[in-house]
């Protein structure tokens, strides 16, 4: 999915590492638990076996809450920097005091699409996720619809489940390191505002808009986004 963000990056002397959590991609699908916990425990294990120091960590969507948990529950353990694109965080269920987060009802339906029609679901993301259709191509909605669809069954529903039962707002004052926060105006799938709320419980948060951007802002200003994460890594 960061494809050209690899193509960016590793051409300016960066190593680019991607850790796909287990049950996406081309990693292991096993059963068993789905949830930050895991997800968090699986990234220190990478990042301890490669030796890693100073890592700016990035994570997009789902994974921008997995690694917001990440470094609050190892504070900061190998990484010097976080990054946060288009974050599904700090909650992404509506609660007291967080009003425009997913009504229960609606994540509700999205776990019961991934258990009857999740063919259908996935097929709607490629329009959902930009700002307006046409802001990527069809090849590229096709793209990454296989990539979705190339995730376990079992652990998307999973996922979403735990992604449901997380509140990360009591532990965005923990961060102490530099944070960017990158995030598309026209965002439908996790709204701007989620952004702005981030951008006040972390100290050292910076919120870069993405004007013309939906979910994909990787895509969509593709150009700006890569530069922008050179920058900050830097």
């Amino acid at each position: 999915m960061y494809e050209y963000q690899y193509q960016h990056l590793s051409r300016k002397g960066f190593r680019v590492i991607g850790i796909t959590l287990r049950g996406f991609g081309k990693s292991d699908k096993p059963y068993g638990k789905y949830n930050f916990d895991v997800f968090s425990d699986d990234i220190k294990a990478v990042l301890d076996q490669l030796k890693i120091e100073n890592a700016v960590m990035g994570g997009f969507s789902m994974g921008g809450a997995v690694v917001i948990h990440y470094v609050t529950k190892y504070n900061s353990a190998h990484v010097s920097k976080l990054a946060l694109f288009g974050a599904a965080a700090p909650s992404w269920s509506q609660r007291e005091g967080f009003p425009n987060g997913v009504p229960a009802e609606a994540a509700e339906n999205l776990i019961k699409a991934t258990m009857t029609n999740r063919q259908d679901l996935i097929a709607s993301l490629g329009t959902g996720f930009q700002a307006k259709e046409g802001n990527i191509s069809k090849n590229m909605e096709r793209w990454l619809e296989r990539i979705n669809l190339d995730a376990s069954p079992y652990a998307t529903t999973e996922s979403i489940k735990s992604l449901r039962d997380l509140d990360l707002r009591p532990n965005l004052s923990k961060i102490k390191i530099p944070v960017a926060i990158f995030h598309g105006v026209q965002d439908k799938s996790c709204p701007f505002i989620w952004a702005e709320e981030l951008q006040k419980g972390i100290k050292n948060a910076v919120l870069i808009r993405f004007e013309k951007s939906g979910h994909v802002l990787f895509l969509e200003e593709m150009e700006k986004f890569n530069m922008e994460l050179e920058k900050f890594a830097k």
